[in-house]
């Protein structure tokens, strides 16, 4: 089985995807992962990312989707694999399919986890850190025992610029533009499944878990 996992900031994405893969047998390719072990072990294609990086600019979907392929190659992926944070555009998503066509491989199913804005912004803007011991903390998820302290130390919390409500509403703003062609494109071809994100962490696990089986 082939599958995407698509989700915004927030969603719980990542955590799933690492149920996910468990419980199906299924290999997580993860592309930040990816990225980061190209440019770890010096590859040809690696340091060609690294390259783009360093100047500011985007990674072409051509070196991603050749990193992609190389990955998916390897023995633990024949029975299967799990692609997280890629594609993230409509011209990755159409590249990805041109690339797998030749072997066989298409993707099986493309699997949503819906939340509203509302929730996800609830999400991105809740985390706090304490001060002094860099505990992480979740006003919605994983709040502190008393409002502003530490439970482990007692350190004052804080929230860190990138995780105010205004930079989180930019992110969605980003990857909803850029996703919701991709929604559609699935869509049309029939492999997109949508499941409630809104749900506890098991769940969202459990409901993504049935619709694969």
């Amino acid at each position: 089985m082939r599958i995407i996992l698509l989700g915004a900031p927030g969603a719980g994405k990542g955590t799933q995807a690492v149920t996910i893969s468990k419980t199906l047998g299924l290999a997580h390719i993860a592309s930040g992962d990816l990225f980061r072990q190209e440019q770890a072990n010096g590859t040809e294609l690696g340091l060609l990312a690294k390259s783009y990086m360093e100047k500011g600019q985007l990674v072409p979907d051509e070196v991603t989707v050749k990193m992609i392929l190389g990955r998916i190659k390897q023995p633990d992926c024949a029975k299967g694999f799990l692609l997280d944070g890629f594609p993230r555009t409509l011209d990755q998503a159409k590249a990805l399919d041109a690339a797998l066509k030749p072997s066989d491989s298409d993707i099986d199913m493309v699997v949503y986890i819906k939340v509203s804005d509302d929730e996800l912004i609830k999400r991105l803007s809740g985390r706090w850190i304490c001060r002094n011991c860099q505990a992480p903390y979740n006003v919605v998820e994983a709040p502190p025992k008393i409002k502003g302290k530490c439970d482990q130390c007692g350190g004052e919390l804080y929230q860190r610029a990138d995780d105010t409500e205004e930079t989180a509403r930019k992110r969605l703003e980003v990857y909803f533009n850029q996703t919701m062609p991709l929604i559609d494109y699935y869509t049309k071809a029939g492999k997109l499944v949508e499941v409630n994100g809104e749900q506890s962490i098991g769940a969202v696990g459990k409901d993504i878990i049935a619709v694969l089986q």
